[in-house]
């Protein structure tokens, strides 16, 4: 499930790339007379995450944007609603905008049989605990956390997403249904990585970090009911780790249903 926030420039701006904080701080304020708002100091994955406002570009005043926020949760989503409507000015750092409507979004990977292509809309974050370190006969000379990079191959990348999304199917999933791990069968089809980068994140206030970050191309084939509601889980609470501060967002780009033979191709908006 997913929220559209349609925004517009109250003046002229710069985009912001370190827009990630600002922006997480908004939602949290909306949260914070609902019953997610103790989640805020809980150590775990969140049950939501949101695209970068786009397109990512320098504005003018008067100019159009667009956020979406993507959880599990419904009520989730409609306090944060529920709060932009309230108060519709919106501010993400140095990038005034005013919220002039918000949409209901509910995309979906497709019934089994569908094939189609997941983009990441912001980059993903993986870490490589130290302990898995001699698992992966990675070199690495201190004991904290590793970003993934290409050169670590695509085994620990796969692992941590796979993992981490069996950590957000506990928390936010009925106990009865299995998770990613407790089915047979890889998440995605193939892995078309799209770019590495390094990113500057103010993950709390008053503390500044650099984090590495790659953006995907996945491909995958709905292979029971099971597998698709994976899928859609991972469309809303994201991908990866870091996901409340806004990385691991992601878009379905292309699906085509089965008995197509022409890709259904989808906006940014799926």
């Amino acid at each position: 499930m997913r929220i559209l926030v349609r925004l517009q420039a109250r003046h002229d701006a710069a985009y912001d790339n370190a827009y990630h904080h600002k922006l997480q701080g908004r939602i949290w304020n909306a949260l914070d007379e609902s019953e997610y708002g103790g989640l805020h100091d809980e150590n775990q994955p969140m049950p939501f995450t949101y695209s970068n406002p786009f397109p990512p570009r320098n504005m003018e005043e008067g100019d159009e944007r667009n956020l979406i926020v993507a959880s599990p949760e419904e009520e989730l989503l409609a306090h944060i609603a529920a709060d932009l409507k309230d108060d519709p000015e919106l501010n993400i750092g140095e990038m005034p905008f005013t919220v002039e409507r918000i949409t209901p979004l509910s995309p979906d990977v497709g019934e089994p049989g569908t094939t189609g292509t997941i983009e990441t809309g912001t980059g993903i974050v993986v870490r490589i605990p130290p302990w898995r370190f001699d698992e992966y006969d990675l070199d690495i000379d201190h004991d904290q956390a590793e970003f993934w990079r290409p050169e670590h191959t695509m085994e620990p990348f796969k692992n941590q997403i796979h993992a981490n999304l069996d950590k957000k199917h506990e928390l936010y999933c009925p106990d009865y249904l299995p998770g990613p791990s407790d089915v047979s069968g890889q998440l995605f089809d193939g892995y078309e990585l799209i770019k590495t980068f390094a990113l500057p994140v103010t993950p709390t206030t008053g503390m500044k970090e650099t984090w590495m970050a790659s953006k995907w191309r996945f491909d995958y084939t709905v292979r029971d009911d099971e597998h698709r509601r994976h899928l859609n889980l991972a469309l809303d609470v994201g991908i990866g780790e870091r996901n409340s501060i806004g990385f691991g967002f992601c878009n379905i780009t292309e699906k085509t249903s089965p008995g197509e033979s022409d890709l259904e191709g989808t906006d940014a908006f799926a």
